[in-house]
């Protein structure tokens, strides 16, 4: 009987112990605090019995860092209901131009923390990542200033805004295209900056084929049966037909050179033949000339000298040239440094027709000297040297007279 009775008091003896114990649970449970958490991200309800927030995170395992975001002081005490907030800073690199630095945010996106830095920007000005993008601790982010540049292309010359740091970049930028024979300044690998100025010097290089007329030489044969001093037209001329293909360079829309590279013959000209009388009038007797002359004494007759200083004249097809011209050395084929006397009258001439050295005068062009050859000056064809080589140009090829005055 007293075994019994002993064993009941051990029972209810461990029953008292564990209904205390689980009065016990409940009355610690039933005693926390609910609050709001927020933290890296997530949010969530957690039961407390922390007395601070700064208990609170230590149960939680969170270590607020200097730079990170609280909405509540640690040392504030923990109250039903709370919403407690902790956002981490991240750190981030800002590079505006060259100043360059590191700054701690709790910004979620680059807008945000531009505006949270008070960093302003204008629309020509690039950021990237772009203001929209989220922000990721240790993200770089880089700022470049938009700055004016002189852009000269061809005739065309504008300041333009750009964010390019070299040539290169800016030409496509600005969607401008250099070809292989337009001229750069300076070359796309050069550093821009605001001062910097552009330069595209557009070459345009074409090949031209014309067909020219070419005058007929004129040419002259002694007549023993033609009384001296007098001429006559055995034949008459007629102009050749020649195909002359040549190499324009334009420059800015402008003839900087052309350049014959390439000539043939369709038709061959055909020459003007004049006879030149060489026969000498016949002698008068000493009687008849005693007989038939009053002139007094001493006195001569100047018909024949006036038949002999009679200039020759020719026809001729003329063209212009300096002394700079492709291939010219500015030095002619008789000695003239045409460099050093740029307004000398000098022709390039066809020796078999005017003999160098002879002074000529030339229609349109004045007096001059034969004092040079040429590798197209064949026949009745003469290069007029002139110093200026739009003056060449302008010039073109003329069909003029030429007197050779000695």
């Amino acid at each position: 009987m007293k075994n019994i009775f002993t064993s009941k008091l051990l029972w209810m003896s461990a029953a008292s112990v564990l209904t205390i114990a689980f009065i016990s649970i409940l009355l610690f449970h039933s005693t926390k605090t609910s609050v709001q958490v927020s933290a890296d991200g997530e949010k969530g309800l957690v039961r407390t019995h922390a007395d601070t927030v700064a208990e609170l995170f230590e149960e939680l395992n969170i270590e607020p860092e200097e730079h990170d975001e609280l909405s509540h002081s640690l040392s504030d005490s923990v109250t039903y209901g709370m919403d407690i907030e902790h956002k981490e800073a991240k750190e981030i690199q800002v590079s505006d131009g060259d100043d360059v630095q590191n700054v701690y945010t709790t910004a979620s996106t680059v807008g945000q923390l531009m505006t949270e830095e008070d960093i302003g920007v204008k629309d020509r000005d690039h950021v990237s990542p772009e203001p929209s993008e989220s922000l990721e601790n240790g993200m770089s982010i880089s700022i470049d200033r938009a700055f004016q540049v002189t852009v000269k292309d061809g005739t065309n010359e504008e300041e333009v805004w750009t964010t390019a740091s070299t040539v290169d970049e800016l030409l496509k930028e600005q969607a401008i295209s250099v070809e292989e024979e337009d001229r750069l300044n300076p070359e796309t690998d050069a550093e821009l900056d605001a001062a910097q100025r552009v330069t595209i010097t557009r070459v345009e290089k074409t090949v031209k084929t014309t067909e020219e007329e070419t005058d007929y030489p004129t040419v002259t044969k002694q007549d023993g049966d033609l009384a001296e001093g007098k001429e006559k037209v055995v034949s008459e001329g007629s102009t050749g037909i020649v195909e002359r293909e040549y190499r324009i360079t334009k420059v800015n829309g402008n003839i900087e050179d052309r350049v014959l590279i390439g000539e043939t013959v369709k038709k061959e000209s055909r020459d003007r033949v004049i006879a030149v009388g060489t026969k000498e009038p016949e002698r008068k007797t000493a009687v008849a000339a005693a007989t038939t002359t009053d002139e007094p004494s001493g006195a001569t007759s100047t018909s024949s000298t006036d038949a002999s200083s009679k200039a020759r004249t020719l026809q001729m097809e003329a063209t212009a040239y300096t002394a700079d011209c492709a291939g010219c050395s500015g030095v002619t084929a008789t000695g003239v440094d045409l460099n050093a006397n740029p307004d000398k009258k000098v022709i390039a001439v066809d020796p078999n027709v005017i003999p160098l050295g002879s002074e000529v005068w030339v229609e349109g062009y004045g007096t001059a000297v034969a004092a040079d050859t040429g590798g197209a000056i064949n026949g009745n064809r003469i290069d007029l040297h002139v110093s200026d080589k739009g003056e060449a140009f302008n010039f073109g090829r003329k069909r003029v007279q030429v007197k050779i005055l000695d």
